[in-house]
C-alpha cells in the first residue's frame, strides 16, 4: 500500500509541476507586431516567430524570421526561471551565447544575456493581463558594441 501512494503522490506532484509550466502566459506562438516594435539602432526585423512551449519548470524558446537586412533568423534556448545560464543554440542578432531567467510575477520576467561570461544585455518581458500581447524591452549593446533600446512587441497567434 505505501508503495501505490508513493507512487500516485509522484504522479500527483509531477502533473503539477507540468501544469504549472504549461499555463504559464509565456507559452504558445508569437508574431513579432513589427508597426508597434521599436529597435534601436535597428534595423527592426522584416517577420519574426516565437514559439514558446513547457519544458520541465520552465519553457523553450524558438525563433524564427527575417531580419531587417534579408538575413535568416533562427536560434532558441530553455529556461527555467532559476537565474542559471543556459545556452544559446543559434545565431541571436546580439552575439549572446548564453541566457538566464528568472520569474518576477506570473507576467513578468527578467532575462539577461551573456556572450563568454559577460552581460551584454537584458530583458524586460511582460505579458498583458488578457494574454494577447507580450512586450520586451530589451538594452545592451549590439554584437559590435553599440548601445542598443529595442522594444519588442508580440502578438498570440
Amino acid at each position: 500500500m505505501k508503495h501505490v501512494l508513493l507512487f500516485v503522490g509522484a504522479v500527483v506532484l509531477s502533473l503539477a509541476v507540468a501544469a504549472t509550466a504549461q499555463s504559464s502566459p509565456l507559452v504558445g506562438t508569437w508574431k513579432l507586431n513589427v508597426d508597434k516594435s521599436k529597435y534601436d539602432p535597428g534595423p527592426t526585423p522584416k517577420e519574426l516567430t516565437r514559439t514558446i512551449v513547457a519544458d520541465g519548470k520552465g519553457v523553450k524558446y524558438t525563433f524564427a524570421g527575417t531580419s531587417g537586412d534579408g538575413k535568416t533568423i533562427s536560434y532558441g534556448f530553455s529556461v527555467q526561471f532559476d537565474g542559471k545560464d543556459n545556452p544559446i543554440n543559434g545565431t541571436i542578432p546580439s552575439g549572446a551565447d548564453s541566457i538566464s531567467a528568472k520569474r518576477v510575477d506570473a507576467n513578468h520576467y527578467v532575462a539577461t544575456l551573456k556572450k563568454a561570461g559577460k552581460v551584454i544585455g537584458t530583458s524586460k518581458v511582460t505579458v498583458s493581463a488578457d494574454g494577447k500581447v507580450t512586450t520586451v524591452e530589451s538594452t545592451g549593446t549590439t554584437a559590435d558594441g553599440k548601445p542598443e533600446h529595442d522594444m519588442q512587441v508580440y502578438d498570440k497567434q
